[in-house]
């Protein structure tokens, strides 16, 4: 059975005339050895990335891939919560393993707490290897803080799948409701699918002693389309991360525009210092956030304390206003984007488990800013000076997160 999806044809929503081929190529070549040299990871070419939006899309797409996998299948989840999805999913792979599928499913310890015990029975007595990542109760303080949050499925070793969504009710359908989150995956085939098998390796010998076994086959990666991309693995630990100098390095490479969704935004100054510089040396910077549905109102408190000093310097922000927006994503220039699980907060780039492609593919990159321009017309813009009027008991919410924002 084939996984694979037919990638469509995408015109840019923006009104821009298309960007000359060449321009298109000498500046992703320049991003792409600056990223290959200041990070240390090589890119690979040959790569087919299909974006994929919202639950209808995403789910579908994953569990295709699952049904039809006839070696192995490797999933990674922060959150795997109740409801009809969590038990189709638990069922698919529970059906693999009894066809003499080689399954493996890790979990985080904490965001996927309230998984159904009968789920996990299941998936247990067909075969499935379940591994718990960093359990609460079994973790010294310090390690308490840092998450696994990738999200990572690869399915014969061949088809890959990351982004933002959760194996749960609030990611199903097409975001038409408040009740249907608005999120952003894609589909990876190509040589850029053994970093994302790396990512999960990386967990997996954390909380497991085998790490292969003869299903693994280690099969050549094979061309599948042009793209280029570099997949960055960003780690809990302390100190300046990959994950750290991507953004970096995007945002400083950033010539005519930026354009960033994120779920979870409360960036430290530095961060917002780079958004303010780019907007201040001509680049459109507009940053797309959660508005009235947002699912950590603390945290997008820790981010509001930032409006004033950004829409100062011209940045422009908008609040999505239909359902929670949950997406990932970043594009510069129309040349390159950012997709993955890491969110512009201090919790992804400091704390957290998490992992990033980087692409250079400029018709990727017309897809994404397609879909920014579709969400863009559902939200708010933060107007300046009616923000820099807004009332004392804003201001002191604001002001109140600030002792715990590093864990935001």
């Amino acid at each position: 059975m084939s996984d694979v999806i037919e990638t469509p044809a995408y015109t840019p929503l923006d009104g821009r005339a298309e960007l000359d081929p060449r321009v298109c190529e000498e500046r992703s070549q320049r991003l792409r050895r600056r990223l290959e040299r200041l990070i240390g990871i090589a890119a690979t070419e040959g790569n087919a990335l299909v974006p994929l939006r919202n639950g209808d899309e995403i789910f579908g797409a994953m569990l295709k891939a699952i049904r039809g996998a006839e070696h192995t299948v490797d999933m990674m989840t922060f959150v795997y919560w109740r409801g009809d999805i969590a038990q189709e999913f638990a069922e698919a792979l529970a059906d693999r393993a009894r066809a003499g599928v080689r399954v493996r499913l890790m979990l985080d310890g904490f965001g996927s707490r309230l998984i159904e015990k009968d789920q996990l029975d299941m998936m247990d007595e067909a075969g499935v290897t379940v591994a718990w990542f960093r359990k609460p109760l079994y973790l010294s303080p310090l390690k308490q803080n840092h998450r696994c949050h990738r999200k990572v499925l690869i399915t014969d070793e061949s088809t890959a799948f990351t982004g933002g969504v959760g194996i749960a009710e609030e990611w199903c359908g097409d975001a038409r409701n408040e009740n249907e989150w608005r999120d952003t995956h894609v589909q990876v085939r190509g040589p850029a699918v053994d970093g994302l098998a790396a990512a999960f390796a990386q967990n997996w010998a954390e909380c497991q002693e085998e790490l292969f076994d003869d299903r693994d086959r280690f099969v050549a990666s094979d061309r599948h389309g042009d793209a280029v991309v570099q997949v960055v693995r960003g780690s809990s630990s302390f100190g300046w991360q990959d994950m750290q100098t991507l953004m970096r390095v995007v945002l400083e490479s950033a010539e005519e525009r930026i354009r960033l969704t994120t779920a979870y935004f409360a960036p430290d100054d530095y961060f917002t210092g780079l958004l303010c510089a780019a907007a201040r040396r001509g680049v459109e910077v507009e940053i797309l956030l959660p508005g009235p549905h947002t699912d950590k109102r603390v945290c997008q408190l820790a981010g509001q304390r930032h409006y004033e000093e950004l829409t100062a310097c011209g940045v422009k922000i908008y609040q999505y206003q239909p359902t929670m927006m949950h997406a990932k994503t970043l594009t510069i220039d129309r040349i390159a984007s950012l997709i993955g699980s890491t969110n512009f907060n201090r919790r992804s780039l400091d704390h957290d488990e998490e992992v990033m492609l980087a692409v250079m593919d400029c018709d990727f990159t017309a897809a994404l800013d397609g879909h920014f321009d579709e969400d863009r017309e559902k939200s708010v813009l933060i107007e300046r000076g009616r923000w820099k009027r807004r009332d004392v008991l804003q201001r002191v919410r604001e002001a109140a997160v600030v002792p715990i924002r590093r864990y935001l």
